[in-house]
Order: structure tokens, then C-alpha cells, then sequence
């Protein structure tokens, strides 16, 4: 029954999500032929300074189909829109009046069960939203005329869910100070964005920065796994759920 509950309490973000990603990594596989059209088109593009080395970068990912893939679906749509959802699911809690979270508080089971069975489910949701667009990628390939690596889905889906947990915990631990959706849900997003800023514009060693670890970038480049950074991430994510669980715990209501 908790599970249900608390299925039905995200159910229509997790299934706009999927199809909202699943169409996405579609578009990407089948989008491969007109970008190699555009290719000599970008290749003219004269832009000076940082920002024109990251745009001569990132054409040179498009030449090739594999780092296309990367860097177009793990490097940027999923990272962003994989972000946002983990947010979205995070939010609302047992706090929001809107999701009936003081409703399943007042049933006869602990407020421990309670919390980590809704933590437990949406982070099987984000899995899900992780992994099912990505698998996309492989199967949809052939119709392109190219091949994509399942192992590659399954690390860099791996690595992905592992770190953009952190963003579905954040929102979890906002949403028991705030009882609404949208501040915990606008405020993880806020984070989210100045951590990338900083990682772009600002961090001198950027293969530390949490979204390439969330792109797993050095499994791209050279076959090696972050492992420092995943474990960070998964610490992150545990003392932020953690703090949640204790904040609803201790609270009276």
C-alpha cells in the first residue's frame, strides 16, 4: 500500500519524464544524418576566446557516431532534462497538503517506513528514467546506419543515476522545510545551475565538476570510471535523505 501511495503521488511526472526523454533520445539517433550534413557548415563557424574553443570542441564530437551520442544525449539533454525530472520527483514529500503526505502520517506505520519507502520509490522511478531512453540509443541505431555499445548505455546510465540522485535527494530535503512543490523544486534547479556555471566557466580541473562525472566523461575519453566522484555522490545523496528522514522524524505535528 505505501508503495502505491506513493507511486500515485508522482506517477504523471515520472510518466511525462519517460516520454518526454524517450522522445528525445529518438530524436538524437534519428537527427545523426543532418547533423553530418551540417557538419562543413559548422566547421566555418569563427569564434574567439573560450566560448569559441568549446564551440570547435563540440564540433569535433559530432564526426564521429559514438561521441555524437555522448556528447549530444549524456553530456547535454539528458543531463539537463535528467536533472530537472530528478527535482521534480523529489519534491512534494510527506509535507505537501497537494500529495496527501499528512494524510499517509496519520496511517498506522512508522514515519521511518514512511519516508524510505517514498525515497526508495522515487529513486526507482529516476532509475527507470535513467536507463529506458538511453536503451533507445542501441536499438534505434540501425536505422541510421550506425551501432552504439550496450555496455556504454549501462555505464554511463549508471554513472548518470548514481550522480543526478543528488539533485532528487536536494529537492527530498528541501521539501521538508518548504510544503509546496515549486520552491524545492526551483531551488534544487537553482543549485543545479550555479554548480554548472561553475563548472564551466570557473573550475580549473572541470573533469572534477559534477556533471561530467554525471556524463561519466573519463569512461568517454579513456575507458576509466570515476569512482571518487560517484562515491561523493552517493554520500551526498545519502546524508542529504538521511537529514531528510531525521528532519520529518523528529518533527511535530
Amino acid at each position: 500500500m505505501l508503495w502505491y501511495r506513493s507511486w500515485l503521488e508522482t506517477r504523471w511526472r515520472f510518466l511525462i519524464g519517460l516520454a518526454v526523454l524517450m522522445c528525445a533520445a529518438a530524436g538524437i539517433v534519428l537527427l545523426w544524418p543532418k547533423v553530418v550534413e551540417l557538419l562543413p557548415v559548422a566547421s566555418n563557424l569563427q569564434v574567439s576566446g573560450r566560448i569559441g574553443k568549446q564551440i570547435r570542441e563540440s564540433v569535433e564530437l559530432q564526426r564521429e557516431y559514438p561521441s555524437y551520442i555522448w556528447s549530444q544525449w549524456f553530456g547535454k539533454n539528458l543531463t539537463n532534462m535528467g536533472t530537472m525530472f530528478a527535482a521534480l520527483l523529489g519534491t512534494g514529500g510527506l509535507l505537501s497538503q497537494r500529495s496527501g503526505g499528512l494524510f499517509m502520517l496519520s496511517l498506522p506505520v512508522s514515519r521511518k517506513r514512511l519516508i524510505w519507502t517514498q525515497a526508495a520509490t522515487g529513486l526507482a522511478e529516476l532509475f527507470v528514467l535513467v536507463l529506458v531512453p538511453s536503451l533507445l540509443i542501441p536499438l534505434l541505431s540501425p536505422a541510421v546506419g550506425k551501432s552504439y555499445g550496450w555496455g556504454d548505455v549501462l555505464v554511463h546510465s549508471a554513472c548518470f543515476f548514481v550522480v543526478v540522485a543528488v539533485f532528487f535527494s536536494l529537492a527530498s530535503l528541501l521539501s521538508t522545510i518548504f510544503s509546496d512543490v515549486w520552491r524545492p523544486l526551483l531551488l534544487a534547479i537553482a543549485v543545479a545551475s550555479a554548480m554548472w556555471y561553475l563548472e564551466l566557466f570557473a573550475l580549473p580541473r572541470p573533469h572534477y565538476g559534477i556533471f561530467r562525472v554525471m556524463s561519466a566523461e573519463t569512461w568517454f575519453r579513456n575507458g576509466q570510471l570515476p569512482w571518487q566522484g560517484l562515491l561523493a555522490s552517493a554520500a551526498a545523496s545519502a546524508a542529504m535523505l538521511y537529514g531528510a528522514a531525521v528532519s520529518i522524524i523528529r518533527r511535530d505535528f
